[in-house]
């Protein structure tokens, strides 16, 4: 291929030279005085990013929000719309805004890794902003918009490299990952110099009511007291009606929730159902058998070691067995290996897994609709699929140790292909799966928040069923502890962030 310099544009400013003329175009005039006028806002209220965003179909409730943020909050807010509403947009409008009328020019969004393509997709293709996605060498000086991994983030060199910079606004997308001042991610993103700060996360409160304290501490320092303060104020033993009435109003001033009954959509309804399952006699020996480790082995004395083994002989034996091994690799004594070799030789020899066996009979009830099975552990991952294989049902794995193209195409196989979608705990997070509405919490995680985001990958704009949700736990095992537990949690986000959709079966 030769390739050759054009004297074309030589010859045309020549001829123009010559003429006098035409040095411009009427239509380019008319752009740039737009772009002026747009500069030109006499007062700051209503939003102008809307009318370069025609191709954008812009939902009331996110206008609101947006408008909200600007005009009331300051840029610096909490937006904890419930899963599926559309917390992106809405930060999107609000930076999309704010550089229109000049007040930022440099932007950083964090984001979870699995989500840094789709941020950079929707800034670039729907808001017209140039952001890049941060890979390895990249000179983030040089670039106004940065959206980069949360992870990568908070590690050297990049830490440091972010330290120095002057961002206009920080975004950061579920922002409850931050949890409290102890993370290095909390403590790296107090560090960042910012002048507007949007947090999203559709659970501002996932394990206790201190959570939200560091969120808003995050954007208003002393806003919420300090933590000594605040705890003699607000904690579970002291807290009153009042109390919890006067904290929701203060945390209402720099957090926006929308839930789905407020959209003005005809939203699906979520139909909840918790089954408590039997162990066979068999499964119940060695749940028992694990449960008196502790009295045997200094080595399962801890109560995490314990906890642990007890929820996983609750999800499958091949879970439990891999942890099993695993400490007996500590055990000394003779007799305490042989214990543990007794335990291992029942788990081997079991041949019926009762939550297995529910959860066919339900997928089997579904007919040929699609379900999501949700697990904690891989290796239950492995065994589902091996055992629905063998009743004749065909299934896809999802999991963090997936490449993101390898996610994508196991997305893409269980739309078109397979019946049944088995996710760990990474499924619960940045996908969207409107095509299904059957959701089986095969294994319950203690965190209430955990199950929401599942059940918001298909309870979403866009699901035209209502959505069904089994819940399975193991009657008299740690499982009853959880579901008490998740309750309780519940109630706590209820009397301060506000009523939360249906994730549990209410109790009488």
């Amino acid at each position: 291929m030769i390739i050759e310099k054009s004297s074309t544009w030589k010859d045309n400013f020549l001829e123009r030279l010559e003429n006098d003329g035409p040095w411009d175009r009427f239509t380019l005039y008319q752009m740039n005085a737009e772009v002026q006028k747009s500069k030109l806002i006499t007062e700051f209220s209503g939003l102008q990013a809307p009318k370069f965003l025609k191709d954008l179909n812009i939902l009331d409730h996110q206008l609101e929000v947006a408008q909200t943020v600007i005009e009331e909050m300051h840029g610096k807010a909490i937006l904890a719309d419930e899963v599926g509403l559309g917390k992106t947009i809405e930060a999107g409008l609000v930076l999309k805004e704010y550089l229109i009328r000049g007040l930022v020019k440099k932007a950083l969004i964090l984001v979870p890794a699995s989500l840094l393509k789709q941020w950079v997709d929707e800034l670039n293709k729907k808001f017209y902003i140039p952001a890049i996605g941060y890979k390895k060498k990249v000179a983030i000086d040089q670039y106004d918009v940065v959206v980069m991994s949360m992870d990568t983030a908070k590690k050297s060199p990049h830490r440091e490299q972010i330290i120095e910079q002057d961002y206009d606004m920080i975004i950061i997308d579920e922002a409850h990952k931050l949890k409290n001042h102890k993370t290095q991610i909390y403590e790296f993103v107090q560090s960042i110099k910012k002048k507007f700060c949007l947090l999203l996360t559709a659970t501002p409160i996932q394990n206790d009511i201190f959570e939200i304290f560091y969120l808003v501490s995050l954007l208003k320092p002393g806003h919420l007291g300090n933590y000594e303060a605040f705890q003699t104020a607000f904690s579970a033993k002291k807290r009153s009606f009042e109390q919890e009435e006067f904290l929701k109003e203060l945390v209402n001033k720099v957090m926006i929730r929308n839930r789905r009954n407020d959209t003005g959509f005809d939203w699906t309804s979520r139909q909840v159902e918790t089954f408590q399952i039997d162990f066979t006699e068999e499964e119940r020996q060695v749940y028992d058998m694990l449960c008196e480790l502790k009295n045997i082995s200094s080595v399962f004395s801890g109560s995490f070691s314990m906890i642990t083994l007890q929820k996983e002989m609750c999800s499958s034996k091949e879970a439990t067995y891999l942890t099993l091994e695993k400490m007996k690799q500590k055990v000394v004594n003779p007799e305490e290996v042989a214990y543990i070799d007794e335990i291992i030789n029942k788990l081997a020899a079991l041949q019926i897994n009762a939550k297995a066996e529910k959860t066919y009979e339900i997928v089997q009830n579904a007919g040929d609709d699609k379900v999501i099975i949700f697990t904690e552990y891989r290796s239950t991952q492995a065994y589902l699929q091996w055992y629905l294989h063998t009743k004749g049902i065909t299934s896809v794995l999802f999991n963090g140790k997936f490449s993101k193209n390898k996610k994508d195409w196991m997305q893409q196989l269980f739309k078109d292909r397979a019946q049944v979608l088995i996710a760990t705990e990474s499924g619960g997070e940045g996908i969207n799966l409107q095509f299904c509405h059957h959701v089986i919490n095969y294994d319950l995680p203690w965190n209430p928040m955990k199950l929401e985001q599942r059940i918001g990958r298909v309870h979403r704009l866009g699901q035209e069923h209502d959505v069904q949700i089994y819940n399975l736990a193991i009657k008299n095992t740690i499982e009853d502890n959880i579901l008490n537990l998740l309750n309780d949690k519940i109630n706590v986000f209820e009397k301060v962030v506000g009523e939360l959709d249906d994730i549990l079966t209410k109790r009488a």
